[in-house]
């Protein structure tokens, strides 16, 4: 089998699976979307898969559809990556699929957006279609403070931020979940627990084992099979009421804080279900 990986910044998820590759003994080539040159004239690749590790998502998604487009099969597939890369397709994908997730209202002016927040009801949350690691994500309490990040958001210069995803604010218990998909399982899950709001481990949430349920394997696969299946990371929120939400797809997931949280060998995992791919 001829296999290659994609990516950018050798990350420790990266080195893992590296790690993992080498450990059994299977050979592969390191595609660097800093040096590579696509000829869009090339129909065909020397690849019977490819593990897509972008940091960057708007170079994966154009990398996938290159080598999609010449029947290369990819982990994840540019579908997959288009959709969950963009919060906006990943909410359409969950509400098509009956997965329950929470509300969102969108809109393209501030004054519709400011409209849209007194209708869902403070606080709300304001994210950016396309971004990850909870960067430019607000909570807003009040009107005051929804006028001034619309403005802020309305003077900033590109048609995204003129794209208002807000979102309903769940209250959770100081936590979220993040459970990990490997093909057709829910193969294990963490808490992410914080003081702040936001509870991403990438800023500062700590990650604890959390036991996966049949509701939790449910849904997650669910969500999965949602967004085009493939290796996801899912982010659930737990109301007041116990109900679960997902709330976001991931399709280049991060789990260096997983793996002996919850004992399970993740890119060990990823890298089964590539050279299953791959057949």
């Amino acid at each position: 089998m001829k296999l290659a990986v994609l990516c950018s910044r050798v990350r420790a998820e990266e080195k893992l699976l590296f790690s993992e590759l080498e450990r059994r003994g299977i050979p592969y080539d390191r595609i660097d979307d800093r040096e590579e040159v696509f000829d869009l004239h090339t129909i065909s690749y020397p690849y019977d898969v490819v593990l897509e590790r972008c940091i960057q998502h708007s170079r994966a998604l154009y990398m996938l559809k290159i080598l999609n487009d010449a029947g290369v099969p990819t982990v994840n597939s540019y579908h997959l990556a288009l959709t969950c890369g963009d919060k906006f397709l990943t909410t359409q994908a969950l509400i098509h699929a009956g997965v329950p997730s929470p509300k969102v209202l969108m809109a393209f002016t501030p004054e519709s957006a400011l409209q849209a927040m007194e209708q869902l009801g403070y606080p709300v949350v304001l994210k950016p279609v396309i971004g990850s690691w909870g960067r430019m994500v607000s909570k807003i309490n009040d009107r005051d403070a929804a006028e001034a990040i619309l403005e802020h958001r309305d003077v900033l210069g590109t048609y995204q931020h003129a794209i208002f995803y807000i979102q309903q604010y769940i209250n959770k218990p100081g936590r979220d979940i993040r459970s990990f998909v490997v093909g057709d399982e829910c193969i294990c899950a963490i808490y992410r627990t914080s003081e702040h709001w936001i509870t991403n481990t990438a800023r500062g949430g700590v990650a604890t084992n959390c036991p996966v349920t049949p509701q939790l394997a449910d849904l997650s696969l669910r969500a999965a099979q949602a967004v085009g299946g493939g290796v996801v990371a899912i982010d659930l929120l737990e109301t007041p009421e116990g109900e679960l939400l997902v709330n976001e797809v991931n399709y280049t997931m991060e789990f260096r804080n997983s793996i002996d949280t919850t004992g399970v060998n993740i890119p060990g995992r990823i890298i089964d279900y590539v050279l299953q791919v791959g057949r």
